[in-house]
């Protein structure tokens, strides 16, 4: 079909330009955003799409926003942030003197700032290493600058959202305590090379887009940027099913140790 030739020459398109490979997103989910997108400009193939993309800056950042998936909120699923902040997070500052974390695809950066929240509790944060990457620098920029509407903190404790944020201006700003410890960084999951011996990976609610091909490779990469003992924290919809393949063992739920 013409249809599937365009958009297939549009995935080799769009590679080439932004080493993206959009084939390893599930591709009725993929095709059916960017279809609605490339509609709403009024283009009626995606040959036609490609081309106002290279001539226009502002419709390429409009994709890399819409292929990514910038849905984020502070202690999503409280409960399992409650196990890394009472008994992982323990376990670990008893047998390291420095922590190195890394939150990978960390949106508007709610999931990065949650971790050093954590960590200040915990008397931790200065004898730790905060990255926090993702794809979509329009993200980036926005968690830098910090600023969350209400609906983002529902589940902040009371206590932390009074130390950690103040309002203003109808938004809440994080403080600059915490942002002073994260290293925001743009990085391509799928094509970039991973730095090593981390402690923690944190990588939630991304791994569902892409293909099975693509979760192999990516759990595999993870499995090797980690130091013997590190933890891989999964989102609530994304648990590994055969974790020994990538030389991990449940440690609990959506917790991957490194054997």
């Amino acid at each position: 079909m013409l249809d599937d030739q365009d958009f297939a020459q549009f995935i080799v398109r769009i590679k080439q330009k932004t080493a993206i490979d959009l084939s390893q997103y599930k591709e009725a989910q993929m095709k059916r955003r960017l279809t609605t997108l490339r509609q709403k400009h009024g283009f009626q193939t995606f040959d036609e799409y490609y081309k106002a993309i290279e001539q226009n800056k502002s419709m390429l950042n409009e994709f890399l926003d819409r292929m990514t998936i910038n849905v984020s909120e502070f202690w999503r699923n409280p409960s399992r942030w409650e196990v890394l902040q009472k008994r992982f997070f323990p376990e670990m500052l008893g047998t390291s003197n420095r922590l190195k974390i890394w939150s990978a695809a960390c949106s508007t950066g709610e999931e990065p700032y949650t971790l050093a929240m954590i960590l200040s509790e915990l008397g931790a944060l200065n004898r730790s290493t905060l990255l926090a990457t993702d794809l979509d620098s329009g993200v980036l920029q926005k968690a830098m600058e910090g600023s969350y509407l209400e609906r983002s903190l529902r589940d902040v404790p009371a206590a932390s959202r009074q130390k950690y944020f103040k309002q203003a201006d109808g938004a809440y700003l994080v403080s600059d305590t915490l942002k002073q410890f994260i290293q925001f960084k743009q990085q391509n999951l799928l094509h970039d090379t991973f730095d090593n011996s981390f402690d923690l990976i944190v990588c939630r609610n991304v791994m569902i887009y892409f293909t099975e091909d693509a979760k192999h490779v990516l759990y595999q990469k993870f499995a090797n940027a980690l130091k013997s003992g590190g933890l891989l924290f999964v989102g609530s919809t994304e648990q590994i099913f055969s974790p020994a393949q990538y030389g991990f063992e449940t440690a609990d739920t959506f917790f991957y140790r490194k054997v």
